[in-house]
């Protein structure tokens, strides 16, 4: 079968494009696929503060909270920053507060001549903080299991200032659910696996702890308070490196949230985290754009050999293997964080999640403005 220059070119480039997706399956997803999950410590080594910031969260925490103050850590307090909520939020953390002496309330008052956002009430939290180890988390979570803490706690290794977390979405009827939950469990696979390698360049606030000491060294969020969000993915992307930073997977540390059940208000969500997301080092922005502009880029020229008809079998089998070999790591990497039942849709969300990112870039080049809440 001879080709036209045409066809082999297309070719040509459409294996460099799968050579570049396999780099990343096999030599930096694999090996969260592969890591030895560490027992959790029996004991606490060391006293921690837990950091929730709430907005108009009341529901949530009167069902989450309460998870959160009966962990089965030895000494720790929990920190609630009530961020202007109007909606009983501070009648019910007062509640709490006389059932539970751990729970410390700091309140944001409505009119006070503050910066407003997360950022600022995180940094109101954290300075409130009585422990040098501080564990995050969000209203509307729920962790997996009473030891949570015991797994989040401060490493054995005082060079460890960062601990990166895992926090999969409840589940929910919906193609949407299942995107959003698809979306999730491939960023964390990204920002644990490339952590694992040596190069951690995000967290998710919902699950993540680090050292007071390490905060006010840096000066905080003072970088890139303009930005609505980033005050979890940009602190670690700027301070995160491969001698002070570690992850925990362990199925008891898992965190679970409450999912969007809009799609606009998921994609809200996520222009957040794309904004964000410019204000990256250089090298995680290129190696992160690498992973999108490349995967574009094999299903555009696998599409245009369609059109080929002696080249469109070598296309099919390119495509064939290159989800046989992804159908071998991700199924697995699914069951390891809590998805396994979304591995029989794995192909197919694969190829949604794909358009959904590439609409969400498009969108957000057109749409500036993004708010906390």
């Amino acid at each position: 079968m001879e080709l036209t220059l045409i066809e082999s070119c297309l070719l040509g480039a459409l294996i460099f494009c799968f050579l570049i997706q396999l780099y990343f399956s096999l030599f930096v997803h694999l090996k969260l696929a592969l890591i030895k999950i560490n027992p959790i410590a029996e004991s606490g080594r060391k006293p921690l503060s837990v950091i929730i910031c709430a907005r108009n969260e009341v529901e949530n925490l009167r069902q989450y909270l309460p998870v959160v103050l009966e962990q089965n850590y030895p000494d720790f307090e929990v920190v609630v920053v009530n961020d202007r909520s109007w909606d009983g939020t501070r009648d019910l953390l007062e509640e709490f507060s006389k059932q539970y002496k751990r729970l410390k309330i700091v309140t944001i008052a409505e009119g006070e001549k503050f910066i407003a956002g997360k950022k600022f009430a995180v940094t109101m939290g954290i300075k409130a903080a009585a422990y040098e180890w501080l564990v995050f988390t969000d209203a509307d979570c729920v962790p997996a299991s009473p030891n949570w803490l015991l797994g989040m706690q401060q490493p054995a290794d005082e060079k460890t200032e960062i601990l990166l977390g895992y926090s999969p979405y409840l589940k929910k009827k919906g193609v949407l659910n299942a995107l959003i939950r698809f979306e999730t469990f491939f960023t964390a696979v990204n920002y644990l696996a490339f952590a694992i390698k040596g190069m951690p360049y995000m967290g998710v606030g919902r699950n993540m702890a680090y050292k007071k000491s390490l905060f006010f060294k840096n000066k905080g969020f003072a970088a890139h308070m303009h930005i609505p969000s980033g005050d979890d993915d940009l602190f670690v992307n700027a301070h995160a490196h491969k001698n002070n930073t570690e992850i925990c997977i362990h199925k008891d540390t898992h965190v679970w949230s409450e999912p969007n059940t809009s799609f606009s208000a998921y994609l809200r969500q996520k222009k957040r985290h794309f904004g964000a997301g410019k204000l990256y080092k250089g090298k995680h922005k290129f190696i992160l754009s690498l992973q999108i502009i490349f995967q574009f880029l094999f299903y555009a020229f696998f599409v245009a050999l369609m059109f080929f008809k002696p080249a469109m079998y070598i296309a099919l089998g390119i495509l064939g293997l290159s989800i046989i070999i992804r159908c071998f790591i991700y199924p697995r990497l699914l069951k390891r964080l809590n998805y396994g039942r979304l591995s029989i849709w794995f192909p197919l969300l694969d190829v949604l999640l794909f358009i959904f990112l590439v609409f969400n870039a498009i969108v957000s080049i057109f749409v500036k403005k993004v708010t906390w809440k």
